[in-house]
């Protein structure tokens, strides 16, 4: 079986402001950069054998990456279809400016369990085509191996969506913190989910 060990990236400096981020590149932040750290420290002492490291192109999710590996000594291959999710114009705003700039859009967005995309955003169809073809691509390229793949929750959330035949139009029940670990495994006829948004290593101070 092939291993995914899918990372969210850690904390962005919109992050920490609580900004929207969709396709905007804004760096980790000094909290982000341990979180990083911590993870890829993880990575290293529980003895993951990687055969590749691929990564968003986003600098948030690219310096995550480079600190795993730094750790276990691989590049990091970016690929463009690990990207986040087209946000449109909700992108920079915060939650509170969404609810008092789209009233309408976050009415709707309380009450249903459908996605609904926001103004000018990325096509659900489209992103969750994307999200699926990547995670196919890496795993067509390493069979029986482990893979680390550096993204951001709406993409991890999206191929799970599709690896777990789940209906794509709805709100996504996943969540990843920033520098979580899951852990995939994919057989020819069988996924298995070994770990979900394990962030046990930002629980070490050292």
């Amino acid at each position: 079986m092939t291993q995914l060990l899918l990372i969210r990236h850690g904390q962005s400096t919109w992050n920490a402001e609580g900004r929207i981020q969709g396709w905007a590149d804004p760096p980790l932040s000094e909290t982000g950069l341990d979180q990083a750290r911590k993870l890829a420290q993880r990575l290293a002492a529980d003895g993951y054998t990687l055969a590749a490291i691929y990564s968003s192109p986003l600098l948030r999710a690219r310096q995550t990456a480079e600190q795993v590996a730094q750790a276990l000594e691989l590049p990091v291959q970016a690929d463009e279809r690990l990207k986040e999710n087209g946000v449109g114009k909700f992108t920079g705003l915060t939650g509170q400016e969404v609810e008092q700039q789209f009233p309408e859009w976050w009415a709707a967005r309380r009450v249903s369990q459908e996605w609904i995309p926001p103004p000018d955003g990325e096509d659900r169809n489209s992103f969750a085509s994307r999200a699926a073809a990547v995670m196919a691509h890496i795993v067509a390229d390493h069979s029986e191996q482990t893979v680390a793949v550096v993204s951001h929750g709406g993409i991890l959330g999206a191929y799970l969506i599709h690896a777990l035949e789940m209906s794509i139009h709805r709100s996504s029940p996943f969540q990843f913190d920033n520098a979580s670990l899951s852990v995939v495994q994919i057989g020819e006829h069988r996924i298995r989910l070994l770990k979900l948004n394990d962030t046990a290593h930002l629980m070490n101070n050292n």
